[in-house]
């Protein structure tokens, strides 16, 4: 029988999210099992799961949401909606709408007496505003502490309405990593929208699951990959629709872009539905794209071709990068990003000939040792932090470690006076072969032009006092 998986990624063996050493002393550890579990006795604000739950579908055609929480759940979501025009922008959407979102507003009352009456309120409201084909209800903390049977309410009201009712458990204390977001979404995904047998299958369609953070251009880089293979790309659920969704089922194969994004999810459609799936990492950087195309192209029988392909885009590319590594090359990085994202920005600047010295990540589990092993080839004493957000952890690091370059989101390490960088861009692409050359003139210009941060270095001081700057980061992590 396929395996019942919570959507719970702590559920998962070893898998931690509290830890803190070097990338050896953790791979060692790892490889020994000897790794024991840990949770920080100070936190200093979490990642919720409903941000990721919220992201996966956002974006879905003729769809409304309904956040049933208090209204600071919502927070979020003015960053979503702002994603999801710019998107629309890139596609040459000219009539740019804003996503379909109401908020319960849970209050004391509520927390007290239930929310069930709001909920009910709050699907009549978005089907008789919008008529959707899909209404999507997300649970949150404070209506899963009050015990609001959310399964119950939608099949009571299902059957009078049109839109099909799905609801998304995402209650943010069910997790501390975050990551368990998608697969809450997925889990809906599967019970409420895919068809109960297989689709009959399509000769040449491969699911294609991708995260918001995804550009258009890095869509159509990828897409037109997967097309020299010769087949025809579902790309879901970013953009997406119900027809397609529910086309998942009868795909020959499955792949995604981002590491942790639907992993679980593939394995539960190779166990239900027989389709078999490539995961290996984001394609960023040479070592990581060839691996990527490789491995889709090896699951469908057209590795030679896909061989054949990386070879010539390696003779094209590889000679481009004389002039990023006389620029780039010896200087000491600081990455911070989700978990696959940070491994790929780690291998990507190890082709440019720079030294990895500290590298975030949220989570650590099996995926993660075969990166930390890998990087271990490259680079030699960095120190990993295994922390959802706890920027006060990130700022004493990056003291100490005094990188000459930040990447990831750079609003804590500027202050230090750092050139800071990312590896997102919703504009151009990131991805591929192309997407190297770009990455590494970008950090060039950033290591050029540091003036922006020195400034804010100047003006803007960090809030936490120089006895912690000498004190153990990871000192609050304490073992079970």
């Amino acid at each position: 029988m396929p395996r019942a998986y919570s959507g719970i990624r702590e559920s998962r063996p070893y898998t931690y999210n509290d830890l803190g050493g070097t990338g050896c002393d953790l791979a060692n550890d790892f490889d020994k099992k000897c790794i024991k579990n840990a949770d920080r006795s100070f936190s200093q604000g979490l990642q919720c799961q409903q941000i990721n739950s919220i992201s996966a579908v956002l974006s879905l055609e003729d769809s409304a949401f309904i956040i049933h929480a208090p209204q600071g759940c919502a927070g979020c979501v003015s960053m979503g909606a702002d994603g999801y025009r710019v998107g629309q922008a890139h596609r040459g959407i000219h009539l740019i709408k804003n996503p379909r979102i109401f908020i319960t507003n849970l209050d004391q009352d509520d927390i007290i007496h239930g929310g069930e009456k709001k909920l009910r309120e709050a699907v009549a409201a978005a089907a008789e505003r919008y008529s959707p084909k899909l209404i999507f209800i997300f649970t949150s903390c404070a209506s899963g502490i009050i015990g609001d049977d959310v399964d119950a309410i939608i099949a009571d009201l299902q059957p009078g309405y049109t839109p099909i009712l799905v609801p998304i458990h995402c209650d943010g204390f069910r997790s501390k990593i975050c990551a368990s977001g998608f697969d809450a979404a997925f889990i809906a995904i599967q019970k409420y929208l895919l068809p109960q047998d297989p689709q009959p299958k399509e000769k040449g369609l491969i699911n294609l699951f991708a995260p918001t953070s995804i550009s258009y251009k890095d869509q159509l880089e990828i897409e037109r990959m997967l097309g020299l293979l010769g087949v025809k790309v579902n790309y879901i659920p970013f953009y997406s629709s119900l027809e397609k969704i529910r086309k998942i089922t009868g795909a020959e194969a499955s792949t995604a872009i981002c590491k942790v994004f639907a992993d679980e999810f593939m394995k539960e459609l190779d166990e239900t539905y027989g389709i078999p799936f490539a995961h290996t990492v984001m394609p960023i950087g040479v070592r990581n794209t060839d691996k990527w195309f490789l491995g889709i192209a090896d699951l469908i029988g057209k590795g030679d071709i896909a061989r054949e392909y990386v070879e010539k885009e390696h003779e094209r590319v590889l000679p481009q990068l004389g002039y990023i590594k006389e620029k780039l090359a010896g200087k000491r990085v600081f990455i911070c990003g989700g978990t696959g994202r940070s491994f790929a920005a780690a291998a990507l600047i190890n082709d440019f000939g720079m030294e990895l010295v500290g590298l975030e990540t949220p989570t650590y589990d099996l995926d993660a040792q075969i990166d930390i092993e890998y990087l271990n080839t490259m680079h030699k004493n960095y120190v990993v932090d295994v922390a959802n957000m706890q920027p006060f952890e990130q700022v004493n690091l990056v003291n100490k470690l005094k990188p000459d370059l930040f990447i990831g989101v750079g609003a804590w390490a500027a202050h230090f006076g750092l050139p800071t960088t990312h590896v997102l861009d919703p504009k151009r692409a990131t991805m591929g072969y192309d997407g190297i050359l770009y990455l590494g003139n970008k950090i060039v210009e950033q290591m050029r032009n540091p003036g922006f941060n020195r400034k804010i270095s100047r003006y803007a001081k960090l809030p936490y006092k120089q006895s912690w700057y000498e004190q153990d980061a990871f000192k609050f992590i304490k073992e079970f």
